[in-house]
């Protein structure tokens, strides 16, 4: 989902002007901010949406295998070559092939890039025939890539081939309101998903939504709403229940604690959950039941499962 602030339709805009091209496109953003959504878009908006949408995480291949990954191999090639194999521009052909964190290729790689984008042939690792190659390549980093070139990290031939039209996307920080379309239209994915009630984000949440810097970007935001969805049991997300789980450096340290078995993990954070929450609500324990989604008594037989301090004869409501 795209939201509707102004810099999204003119990004959407764009993406409809240029889909059904062949020109080279580089998406640039920060981690999490939508560029493979950005990729699947143009190549479903484009006359080659019926042929497959090949994806590359250019950083996960090592420069040893970045070549017989991109462009094949022929049986016997190299020691583990039990048979001749495609690479993933063969795979693409017809269709799209969507180059990811393209700043962290190899110089050795990139060249090897180079030649294929502007010969529109590959040969396999191990062969000598020239194969034609019909794939649209997308590019996309979240790196800047213009100072990598001056850093001489980057092949400036390289960044003029892939860079004929940059598609910045914009961190969620600066999307205004649309932090709060995403997350409503995330969680109620997931409450649907978790087969329960709509939960209602309410305004003092969505303030708080729309103030986070949200380092995580997009993905930090749905991964957010789906803790939501699974975790919180009342109707309505306050601000103070979104402090544990989005600023979760705030919280004690104990409940990092990775030398803790799952089963005490989740001990720990259900303990600390629920004093939370009895401090927010004043120590009033029927107000801290009811943002739980318990009954008081309910409440109690918890704690006492949890092996927390207070009994219902020491726990008054103030």
């Amino acid at each position: 989902m795209i939201g509707e602030c102004p810099q999204i339709q003119k990004l959407k805009s764009t993406i409809e002007r240029v889909a059904n091209t062949d020109i080279a496109i580089l998406i640039l953003g920060e981690n999490g901010t939508g560029k493979e959504v950005v990729a699947q878009l143009i190549h479903y908006l484009s006359d080659r949406r019926d042929q497959v949408l090949v994806a590359v995480n250019c950083a996960a291949i090592t420069e040893t295998l970045l070549e017989s990954e991109l462009f094949g191999h022929e049986k016997g090639a190299f020691t583990d070559a039990h048979q001749a194999r495609e690479g993933k521009f063969e795979l693409a052909d017809g269709g799209t092939l969507f180059l990811d964190e393209i700043g962290d290729m190899s110089l050795g790689g990139q060249a090897k890039l180079l030649r294929v984008l502007e010969e529109k042939t590959i040969v396999r690792v191990g062969g000598s025939t020239p194969i034609a190659t019909n794939a649209r390549v997308l590019a996309a980093t979240n790196q800047k890539l213009a100072e990598l070139v001056t850093e001489k990290k980057f092949r400036e031939d390289l960044f003029f081939r892939l860079n004929v039209l940059t598609i910045e996307l914009p961190p969620l920080r600066d999307r205004g309101d649309d932090v709060v379309l995403l997350a409503e239209f995330f969680l109620k994915g997931f409450c649907k998903k978790a087969r329960r009630d709509q939960i209602v984000i309410s305004a003092s949440a969505k303030k708080k939504l729309k103030g986070h810097n949200w380092p995580g970007n997009i993905r930090e935001l749905r991964n957010l709403m789906e803790r939501l969805a699974y975790m919180f049991q009342g109707e309505k997300v306050e601000a103070e229940d979104l402090e544990f789980i989005i600023s979760p450096r705030r919280a004690d340290a104990s409940a990092f604690d990775m030398n803790l078995t799952l089963a005490d993990a989740s001990k720990s954070f259900q303990r600390q959950y629920i004093q939370q929450h009895i401090e927010r609500a004043g120590g009033n324990m029927t107000d801290a039941a009811s943002r739980l989604g318990l009954h008081r008594s309910n409440l109690y037989r918890k704690m006492r499962q949890l092996d927390m301090d207070g009994t219902e004869e020491d726990l008054d409501e103030s």
